[in-house]
């Protein structure tokens, strides 16, 4: 019996490389998706021509309700029983606003999805674990976990995107928190990733760009994001860790996000990332 990983926003964009990437490791793959269901049959048609040995469904919902959140568990364990051994929580709601001009009801609905889904699938996945050990033992040989996709962001602050920032800062500390919390039945671990893929209306130009502002002055391959999670889920000994996967990018320091800075910071990045 294959191992499974459920991944959220797993249809599309980073998701769609953890998926890969887990399935390449002979994992059996969970993919949730809210709206984009063409692309999650695409891609669990893909998955099943390149690895016929990993068993790969679909499940939708709506992370900002906590009902269909719960039932989205529900129907995975229900499926899949006591493989299902991580949960990586990458799907996330990101929309500007600032300090000045944010609405409670967005930074809510951000929180729901980036925050309040994220704590109740681990909870969910804890206590799952934890009621079924009682009665049968895992055949799966591997501590089950959770693990975060963050943000650089959380560790490099400026004020754009400020609901977003701030649902993430509390994932961010979740880690630690649900790590204790949840020991040791499960075990909890984040990747922070940096600008991997163009946001709202950056150009391909703005983003090639952008994603050369970090130490290493290249972009970051989504790719190595996904072998940073399956690293997280399949090591045994971590448990409250947060691997940052951005090129360095959370040590360039800047006044605003780095979609709008490009045409003041390419140039001097690009010569000497010590002077920003």
């Amino acid at each position: 019996m294959n191992p499974l990983v459920l991944v959220t926003g797993g249809a599309t964009r980073l998701g769609r490389e953890i998926c890969l990437h887990f399935a390449s490791q002979a994992w059996d793959v969970a993919i949730h998706y809210k709206q984009s269901q063409k692309s999650a049959l695409e891609l669990k048609a893909e998955m099943s021509e390149l690895f016929p040995s990993s068993q790969v469904s679909l499940f939708q919902a709506e992370l900002s309700m906590e009902d269909e959140v719960t039932q989205l568990f529900d129907d995975v364990a229900n499926a899949h029983g006591l493989s299902l051994t991580c949960i990586v929580n990458n799907a996330s709601l990101f929309e500007p606003d600032t300090g000045q001009d944010f609405t409670s009801q967005l930074a809510l609905e951000q929180l729901k999805v980036n925050l309040l889904a994220p704590m109740k699938l681990g909870q969910c996945l804890a206590n799952f674990h934890k009621d079924s050990s009682k009665s049968s033992p895992s055949p799966i040989q591997i501590t089950p976990s959770i693990v975060h996709v963050l943000d650089q962001k959380v560790f490099n602050l400026n004020p754009d995107y400020f609901s977003y920032t701030l649902s993430k800062l509390a994932l961010e500390r979740a880690v630690s928190l649900q790590a204790q919390s949840l020991a040791p039945t499960l075990r909890v671990n984040a990747v922070s990733p940096g600008l991997m893929y163009l946001s709202g209306d950056q150009t391909p130009e703005n983003f090639a760009k952008a994603s050369k502002i970090n130490l290493l002055q290249k972009p970051i391959d989504p790719k190595d994001v996904a072998k940073s999670c399956y690293f997280l889920a399949s090591t045994q000994s971590l448990s409250g860790c947060t691997v940052k996967v951005d090129c360095g990018q959370h040590l360039v320091p800047l006044e605003r996000d780095v979609m709008f800075m490009v045409d003041e910071l390419f140039s001097k990045t690009t010569s000497n990332p010590a002077q920003l």
